[in-house]
């Protein structure tokens, strides 16, 4: 049987070792956790080391990342990485990042480093083996008492326990010291493990650094039947080397080699043991019947229907097709239509209420573990969870985003409800996919794409019903455009996306009284952008462009449509309609007309070109 003592004192050396060797790095943050590391990977964590994505495996996420020199120090001694690699922390085209990242390291599940991230991640990896894989794996959580602020944390306390999530068990390592000094409970464990409770978990309170208290916590939650565990270990910040223990100050500082020695020297030098993990259990996880052909909703040319309301239906057509398809929701559902999914696949729809750092965190966790959940909820509202969206493009999650009610076009509710600032949000996540459609059949045909759209997509959709401008046969393929109206004599070509590809439409009806003859592009794929057709657009028209979007005037439409311009080093001349002054309530038509969106005021801008 391993030592636990020498094994403890290794992932303290080497947590040394390798910051002391990259000249920075967190080393007393994982000191403090060692000791419940040694027995967790001893006797607990159920993990095959030779196949890290094996589905019953256990998952561990460090939600305290900066805490990783512990976890790279366990991979160590799990013998999957050497200690060649384990001294490459930091350095560039090292897999040892500064934080987690699974994009380089397979043994890694999810990107940490952002505080508050993993514990709501690792609530949707246990729905994922609660309710659909139906597999006995367990989700560890790594937690750091500093992050114990974070509201994204208690969000996912509150659905762990509305999931009854026994097979989620949350460390707390409670080292009492934060990056500037004490936290805001110290090590008030008692506080700790009340707000636990009053929020549905078993909590267990431990000295962090007794292997028999340790052993017997873990022990005990792994018996629990209905609730997740939370166990909360008083432990001391950079045990094990009496220069530092308990010290301030040494947040984020790597030993100088001087210290080093010292620290080696105290706790009995380096060691190269490598211990065996338990194996997970062979259960197979429920079967998942194959594919079937895709059918997608159809709708009416000349009929009027909302895009929310074809995402729904077309959410339901791919839950007929596939079964790795999944939902989540933020209480919004009718007003997504989301529910349409809820209704035919209840076990396959999750309720995150308003918690959208939550809902977004738990789609993470379904994604990394091999499904394609798709989360919806007001475009305005995802803004609270862009900190996991950005999280998760870091973790090479599969994420498809509905965000509906977007723009001013939404009317009477006013600015606190509006979306205005998504397309500039979404265009920003590295390697994402933002589509914003005009019609029912347009969102139809994109939504029944976006399921293969790896990394981040955006679907933006429309409250109000719109006309259905596209036959239900029409294909829209992902970085393309279409020209909806075209001909030789084009003296302006109008770009447009959603809403006001109809105010587009009209303004061309009346121009064309007028016998002055524009396109309209309807720019559905805004990331990627057809740079294609906006280069022969501009051709075709002398260089005489009109943008217009129901969204800020900043970072959206009319910016993305720019920099394919300055790509392909051509420049027309641009006149860029969106919103620019702060709405409020009114009609959709008064609203749009007063931010200089609507069809009269394409009308005067496609003149003031002439």
């Amino acid at each position: 049987m391993t030592d636990l003592r020498e094994l403890a004192a290794q992932l303290r050396v080497d947590s040394i070792r390798c910051t002391t060797a990259a000249g920075s790095g967190h080393p007393t943050s994982g000191m403090s956790a060692a000791d419940l590391m040694a027995v967790l990977m001893t006797k607990y964590l159920r993990y095959d080391w030779a196949n890290p994505h094996k589905p019953q495996n256990d998952r561990l996420i460090f939600s305290k990342g900066h805490a990783c020199p512990l976890l790279y120090a366990m991979f160590k001694a799990a013998g999957a990485i050497d200690d060649k690699e384990l001294l490459s922390l930091r350095k560039f085209g090292s897999r040892l990042q500064g934080h987690p990242n699974p994009r380089v390291l397979p043994y890694i599940d999810v990107a940490t480093g952002s505080l508050g991230q993993g514990l709501p991640i690792g609530v949707g990896m246990a729905l994922c083996g609660k309710y659909l894989d139906k597999l006995p794996y367990r989700i560890w959580v790594v937690l750091g008492d500093s992050e114990m602020a974070e509201g994204s944390i208690w969000e996912a306390f509150d659905k762990a326990s509305y999931y009854k999530l026994n097979n989620l068990i949350g460390i707390l390592d409670m080292n009492r010291l934060g990056q500037r000094g004490e936290t805001a409970l110290g090590w008030n464990s008692a506080a700790y493990a009340a707000r636990a409770r009053a929020f549905g978990w078993h909590a267990i309170e431990i000295n962090g650094h007794d292997f028999d208290a340790i052993d017997r916590a873990y022990a005990e939650a792994l018996h629990q039947k209905e609730q997740p565990t939370c166990i909360i270990a008083k432990t001391e910040k950079g045990h094990g080397f009496s220069q530092v223990v308990n010290k301030d100050g040494w947040h984020g500082k790597a030993l100088p080699p001087d210290m080093e020695k010292a620290a080696l020297a105290e706790l009995g030098g380096v060691r190269h043991l490598t211990v065996s993990t338990p194996q997970p259990e062979n259960k197979q996880p429920t079967p998942l019947p194959p594919p079937q052909p895709l059918k997608l909703p159809t709708y009416e040319i000349g009929k009027k229907e909302a895009t929310r309301k074809a995402y729904g239906d077309a959410l339901v057509a791919l839950g007929a097709a596939r079964s790795d398809v999944v939902a989540l929701d933020g209480e919004v559902s009718n007003s997504t239509y989301a529910d349409e999914f809820k209704k035919a696949y209840p076990d396959r729809f999750f309720e995150m209420f308003i918690a959208e750092q939550q809902m977004v965190a738990a789609a993470v966790g379904l994604s990394v573990l091999g499904k394609r959940p798709f989360a919806s909820s007001f475009a305005c509202f995802f803004t609270r969870a862009y900190d996991q969206i950005r999280m998760a493009a870091i973790s090479n999650a599969t994420l498809h985003l509905c965000g509906s009610h977007a723009g001013v076009s939404i009317g009477e509710d006013g600015p606190s409800q509006m979306g205005l600032e998504d397309l500039a949000m979404m265009r920003a996540v590295c390697g994402s996919t933002v589509l914003y459609p005009c019609d029912a059949n347009q969102t139809a045909q994109l939504v029944g794409q976006m399921v293969d759209c790896n990394g981040i997509s955006w679907l933006r959709t429309t409250r109000e019903k719109t006309p259905i401008i596209y036959p239900s046969g029409e294909k829209f393929p992902i970085g393309g455009s279409k020209a909806v109206k075209q001909s030789g004599q084009d003296k302006v070509a109008v770009i447009a996306a959603g809403i006001t590809v109809h105010e587009a439409l009209k303004a061309y009806e009346t121009l064309k009284g007028e016998g002055i003859t524009v396109r309209v592009l309807d720019a559905y794929s805004i990331k990627p952008i057809d740079h294609a057709a906006l280069l022969h657009a501009a051709r075709d028209t002398g260089g005489k462009i009109v943008v217009v979007e129901d969204h800020w005037i900043e970072g959206g439409l009319g910016d993305a449509v720019l920099e394919a311009y300055a790509a392909a080093g051509t420049w027309p001349r641009v006149v860029k309609l969106g919103v620019r002054e702060m709405p409020g309530s009114g009609t959709p038509a008064e609203l749009l007309a007063a931010a200089g969106i609507d069809a009269g005021h394409i009308v005067k801008a496609v003149k003031s070109l002439l």
